[in-house]
C-alpha cells in the first residue's frame, strides 16, 4: 500500500484524467455504485472507476498498479461470488461500455466490455440474427462469454464462447492487446473460458446465427407430477433436434399473469422446451409434456430477445448456486432430483435445474479450455432468498443437491454458474490438461496476479 501522500496525488490525478466518475467512500453515490445484485455481499472498494473509454480503463490500471491495489472488474455485476467487487482495492466498472455494433452482412457483433445481454439481443433482434447468451438479461457479456457461455441455444448454436472472434484487452500493465486466432493466438486460446485472468476486455467480437423465429412450450404442474415431466422431457431431447433445448425446474410460482393466484408461492414442478424454430414444431415436439396433468400450458412464439428477460433475477436478493455436469439422466438420476426438490426452500425464489447439453455444446471446438462438453445433462440447483435468516438452510439445499447427483457427475463443471469454491473446482472448470497452459499465459499477461478476482488461475 502506497503512503497516504503519494494515494491522494494520485487520486487526485485519477479523478482529473478518467472521462468517466471516481467515487470513494466519501463520495455520494458510492453506495449505490458498489451495490450488486447479490445483496448476500457487502464489500467496501477503496476506489471505483466508472470507465467510459478504453484509454479510462488503461488509466485506471495503471494508477492500482501505482498504489499495489487489488483490481476487481465489473461488467454486470452478476457473479455469484460477488467477484466484480473487493475490499480496499479498486474496482474498474464498465457499465458505461456498453456500445454494440451489428454487422449483419458479416454476420458479428462488436460489443464493449460493460454491454448486457438485453443490450446484445435488443441490438441484434431487429435483423433475426442471434448468438448464446445467457439466461437472464442482466448479465455481463464479458465475464459470460470469457468463462464459457451456456445458455438456452447452445444445443443449436454452440457455447457463447465457440463463437468469440477476437478480443480486445487491457493488460496488467495498462497495455492494448487484441486477441484473435491470428494474434496473440494463445491469449486467444485462454480467452475460452479461462474468464478474467489476463486483462480487462473492453470489447468482445461475436458471430451470430440466423434465427428469424423463436417458439417456446412450458408447462407447470404440481409437484406430484415432476419425475413424469422430467422423464418426458428426458426422452425429447434425447430423440429430439437440437433446435430444442430448455429444462426441467421445480420454482416457487411466481406473481405472474400466467400462474393461478392459488399456485402463487406454492412449489411447482415444470418443463420448458426453448426452441429455435415455428410454434408448430414445438408444439408437436410438446405433446408428451402436454399430455400430463397440469396447471399452467405455454405454447408460443415470440421474440427471442423478449423471452432472454423472463427469468431475469429480482435484485437485493440473496444468492447462492452451484452446479454439477453428468454423464446421463436415467430413471434413478431422475428419481433423485426430484426429490430433493422436497426440501428447496418454499417460497422464496430458488430454482432447481436441470439443463440438457449435447448438440452444439458436444461437437464445439475440442481445443478450448472447457472440459465439460462430453456432458449430457447438468444439474443447477439456483439459491435465491430474502431473510439473512435462510442463509443456512438454502446454502446447505444447494450443496446437498451436489451430493445427490455425485454418483452421475463427470466432474468437470462451468465455473459461471458456481461461487468461489476452492482451487480444485477452478481446475475442474479449465480441466487439468490445460491448467499449465493457462498458467503460462497468466505468466505472461499478468505475471503478479494482479487480476485475480476471478476463478483464479496462479501464473506459472
Amino acid at each position: 500500500m502506497a503512503p497516504l501522500s503519494k494515494a491522494g496525488k494520485a487520486l487526485a490525478a485519477l479523478r482529473e484524467d478518467l472521462s468517466g466518475s471516481v467515487f470513494t467512500s466519501d463520495d455520494p453515490g458510492y453506495d449505490e455504485a458498489r451495490r450488486l445484485f447479490n445483496a448476500l455481499i457487502d464489500r467496501r472498494p477503496a476506489v471505483i472507476a466508472q470507465c467510459e473509454s478504453v484509454p479510462d480503463v488503461a488509466t485506471a490500471v495503471r494508477f492500482a498498479r501505482q498504489l499495489d491495489l487489488p483490481i476487481a472488474v465489473r461488467g454486470g455485476g452478476h457473479s455469484v461470488a460477488g467477484m466484480s467487487l473487493n475490499d480496499g482495492g479498486v474496482v474498474i466498472d464498465l457499465r458505461r461500455m456498453h456500445e454494440v455494433t451489428v454487422h449483419p452482412a458479416a454476420k458479428a457483433v462488436r460489443v464493449e466490455g460493460g454491454a448486457l445481454m438485453s443490450h446484445l439481443d435488443r441490438a441484434c433482434q431487429p435483423y433475426g440474427l442471434a448468438t448464446t447468451g445467457g439466461r437472464a438479461s442482466t448479465t455481463g457479456l464479458g465475464g459470460y462469454v470469457l468463462g464459457g457461455g451456456s445458455g438456452w441455444v447452445d444445443r443449436k448454436f454452440g457455447l457463447a464462447c465457440d463463437n468469440l472472434l477476437g478480443v480486445e484487452l487491457v493488460t496488467a500493465d495498462g497495455q492494448v492487446v487484441d486477441a484473435t486466432a491470428e494474434e496473440n493466438p494463445d491469449l486467444f486460446w485462454a480467452l475460452h473460458g479461462g474468464g478474467g485472468n489476463f486483462g480487462v476486455a473492453t470489447s468482445l467480437t461475436l458471430r451470430l446465427h440466423e434465427l428469424p423465429v423463436f417458439s417456446i412450450a412450458m408447462v407447470l404442474a404440481l409437484p406430484e407430477h415432476g419425475p413424469a415431466l422430467a422423464r418426458a422431457y428426458r426422452d425429447i431431447i434425447d430423440s429430439g433436434p437440437d433446435d430444442a433445448a430448455g429444462g426441467v425446474i421445480y420454482m416457487t410460482g411466481p406473481p405472474e399473469e400466467f400462474v393461478p393466484p392459488h399456485l402463487v408461492g406454492t412449489l411447482l414442478s415444470g418443463a420448458l422446451i426453448t426452441y429455435t424454430g415455428p410454434e408448430d414444431e414445438v408444439r408437436r415436439l410438446a405433446e408428451p409434456l402436454l399430455s400430463i396433468p397440469h396447471e399452467v400450458e405455454m405454447v408460443t412464439a415470440l421474440p427471442y430477445a423478449d423471452f432472454q428477460t423472463q427469468f431475469d433475477d429480482p435484485p437485493d436478493l440473496r444468492n447462492y448456486w452451484s452446479a454439477e455436469y453428468l454423464t446421463g439422466a436415467p430413471d434413478e438420476l431422475v428419481d433423485v432430483f426430484c426429490a430433493r426438490a422436497d426440501s428447496m426452500p418454499v417460497p422464496t425464489g430458488c430454482q432447481h435445474v436441470l439443463f440438457p447439453q449435447g448438440g452444439a455444446i458436444a461437437t464445439g471446438p475440442p481445443e478450448w479450455p472447457v472440459p465439460y462438453r462430453d456432458a449430457t445433462w447438468a444439474v443447477h440447483p439456483f439459491g435465491i432468498w430474502e431473510d439473512a435468516a435462510d442463509d443456512g438452510r438454502a446454502i446447505q439445499w444447494v450443496r446437498d443437491v451436489r451430493t445427490d447427483v455425485q454418483p452421475w457427475s463427470t466432474g468437470a463443471v462451468y465455473l459461471n454458474f458456481t461461487g468461489d469454491e476452492g482451487p480444485e473446482r477452478v481446475v475442474a472448470g479449465v480441466g487439468a490438461d490445460n491448467l499449465a497452459r493457462l498458467a503460462a499465459v497468466k505468466r505472461e499477461y499478468d505475471p503478479d496476479n494482479v487480476f485475480r478476482f476471478n476463478h483464479n488461475i496462479k501464473p506459472a
